[in-house]
C-alpha cells in the first residue's frame, strides 16, 4: 500500500465490550499488523449522560483481554470537541455550510404537513441560501450544504458500491445551538485527523459513510477505505442479543473461554481463509483481508467456539495456559493456586489441556492436583474403593515403592502385578483413580502418579488402602 495503514477501534463507552465490538476491533488489529500499520483507539464519549468511566475500563479490559493492543494513547473524543467545532466554522467560513434558525416548531411543522401532503419529510431549510444581512438575533445551528442533485458511491469493500440519491440526503447539523458539535461531524472529524486509512465497522454504519463523505467533501480531505462488515447474529438467525447467552467480552472469560480460541472463533465470523478453521494469531495476521469478509451476518455457535477453544488449549504453551489460568481465577474472583499447585499445575499441564475445552473443563481434570490428603472420593469414585480393591491396593503399594519413578517402569510394575493376580490392569486403574483423585475420570493413573511424585502418590494410595469402610 502507498501509504501506512491506520485503522481504529471507536466504541461508545456506554456499557459493556460486546461481542461484535470486540470482532470489529479484531478486523481492525489484524488488518493494521498485517500491513505493517497502526491500530488506534478512539473513545466516542460524547454522549456525557450515558458514557462513565466503568464503562470505558470494561473496554480497555476486554481487549486487553483479548490481546488486541493499540498503538499510542486511547483518544477521548469528547475532548475534542473544541476541533471539531473549529472545522463546523471553517465549513461555514467556505461556504459549505450555513447558519439556519429554524426552530424546532417550524422544523416538526414543516414534517407534519409533507407527510399529511405525501411529500418527502426530508427538512429543507428556507435559510439555506439566505443573505447574512437577513439573519436573526436568534440561537441557530450549522448545517452542511448537501448536494441537491446526482449521486454518491461509498466504494464499499465489502457491501461493493452503494450508491445513494443527492436528494436524499439533507442539510445535517454540524454543530448544535449550544455549540456542541453532533456525532457525524465528531467521526469525521477524529478519522482525518488521526489519519485513518480504513474505516472498518459493522454495516449498520453504512448510512452514516455518506453522510460523513459530505464532510470530507466539502473539506477538501482524502476518503478513506470503507469496509462494511456484517452484524453476528444469533444460532436462530436473528440479530445477537441477551436471549442467545452472554454478550459482554468479560463474560467470556468469565465463563473460562481462552483469549487464543475466542480471537480464532472471532476471524472466522465473518471471514474466512479457504477451509481454514484452526489457525495462530501469526497465520490470522499473515492471512487476514478485506476481500474474505462475507456479505451475509455470520451465525453465532457455541460448540464451534468451545471446538476451537479445545484445539487452542491442546496446542498452547503450558507456561502461557497456567497464566492465562490464574487470569480466569482473579476474572472470576476465585482464591488463587497457592505455589505449591501452581507448581503442579505447570508440570501436569501436559496431560490437563488435552480434550479440555474451557479452563474450568481444565480444572476439573486437575483434581487430583488440587485436591488434599486425605483424597475424599465421590460416590462413582468411592464405589470403586470396595474390600477386595482396597486389598490390592495394600499389595500394589510395595510394588511401586521399589520401582524407580519413570513412565516405564510404573507401567512395568502394575502391569507385572497385574498379571501376578490375574487381572486386566483395568481392575487396578479404578481403585487408584478413587485413591489418587477421588474422581472415577482422570487423566492417565501413571500421568498423576508423575505429577504427584512418588511421596505423595504412595500416601494417597495407602490412605485409601488402610480406610476401612
Amino acid at each position: 500500500m502507498s501509504q501506512p495503514v491506520v485503522t481504529r477501534f471507536a466504541p461508545s463507552p456506554t456499557g459493556y465490550l460486546h461481542i461484535g465490538g470486540a470482532r470489529t476491533a479484531l478486523f481492525n488489529w489484524l488488518f493494521a499488523r498485517r500491513h505493517g500499520g497502526s491500530f488506534l483507539l478512539r473513545i466516542e464519549d460524547t454522549d456525557r449522560a450515558r458514557s462513565t468511566p466503568e464503562a470505558t475500563q470494561a473496554i480497555l479490559d476486554g481487549l486487553a483481554w483479548l490481546g488486541l493492543d493499540h498503538d499510542g494513547e486511547a483518544v477521548s473524543q469528547a475532548a475534542r470537541a473544541d476541533r471539531h467545532a473549529e472545522v463546523a466554522n471553517e465549513l461555514l467560513a467556505r461556504g459549505q455550510a450555513y447558519k439556519c434558525f429554524a426552530t424546532q416548531e417550524e422544523i416538526q411543522a414543516f414534517r407534519d404537513a409533507a407527510k399529511a401532503e405525501g411529500r418527502s419529510t426530508l427538512y429543507r431549510s428556507p435559510w439555506r441560501d439566505a443573505e447574512p444581512a437577513t439573519h436573526p438575533d436568534a440561537p441557530y445551528v450549522i448545517r452542511i450544504k448537501a448536494p441537491l442533485d446526482g449521486t454518491t458511491t461509498i466504494a464499499d469493500k465489502v457491501q461493493g458500491d452503494v450508491t445513494i440519491r443527492n436528494d436524499q440526503l439533507d442539510d445535517m447539523v454540524l454543530l448544535r445551538s449550544d455549540g456542541t458539535p453532533v456525532y457525524m461531524l465528531a467521526v469525521a472529524v477524529d478519522d482525518h485527523d488521526m489519519g485513518v486509512t480504513h474505516v472498518i465497522r459493522g454495516d449498520d454504519h453504512l448510512n452514516n459513510a455518506a453522510r460523513q463523505m459530505l464532510i470530507y467533501s466539502a473539506m477538501g480531505w482524502p476518503l478513506p477505505v470503507y469496509a462494511h462488515i456484517p452484524l453476528i447474529h444469533g444460532p436462530d438467525g436473528k440479530k445477537m442479543s441477551k436471549r442467545h447467552g452472554a454478550l459482554g467480552v468479560d463474560e467470556y472469560q468469565k465463563q473460562g473461554y481462552p483469549a487464543a480460541g475466542m480471537r480464532n472463533y472471532l476471524a472466522r465470523l465473518g471471514w474466512s481463509h479457504g477451509d481454514d478453521e484452526f489457525f495462530t494469531d501469526d497465520q490470522a495476521k499473515e492471512w487476514f483481508d478485506l476481500d474474505g469478509i462475507g456479505k451475509s451476518p455470520a451465525r453465532f455457535d457455541f460448540k464451534k467456539l468451545e471446538n476451537l477453544c479445545g484445539q487452542h488449549i491442546a496446542a498452547g504453551d503450558d507456561a502461557a495456559l497456567l497464566h492465562e489460568l490464574n487470569d480466569y481465577l482473579d476474572a472470576t474472583a476465585s482464591d488463587p493456586l497457592p505455589e505449591p499447585k501452581q507448581a503442579l499445575m505447570r508440570d501436569g499441564m501436559y496431560c490437563l489441556k488435552e480434550r479440555a475445552k474451557t479452563f474450568p473443563e481444565l480444572l476439573d481434570k486437575a483434581q487430583f492436583i488440587l485436591a488434599d490428603r486425605p483424597v475424599e472420593p465421590d460416590e462413582k469414585a468411592a464405589a470403586q474403593l470396595d474390600t477386595v480393591s482396597r486389598g490390592i491396593l495394600r499389595e500394589l503399594t510395595p510394588h511401586l515403592q521399589n520401582a524407580n519413578w519413570s513412565r516405564n517402569d510404573l507401567e512395568e510394575a502394575a502391569n507385572a502385578f497385574a498379571a501376578s493376580k490375574d487381572i486386566k490392569f483395568g481392575k487396578l486403574a479404578g481403585p487408584m483413580r478413587a485413591a489418587l483423585a477421588g474422581r472415577a475420570a482422570t487423566p492417565s493413573v501413571f500421568d498423576m502418579m508423575l505429577v504427584l511424585g512418588r511421596e505423595e502418590s504412595l500416601a494417597r494410595l495407602n490412605d485409601a488402602a488402610s480406610k476401612s469402610g
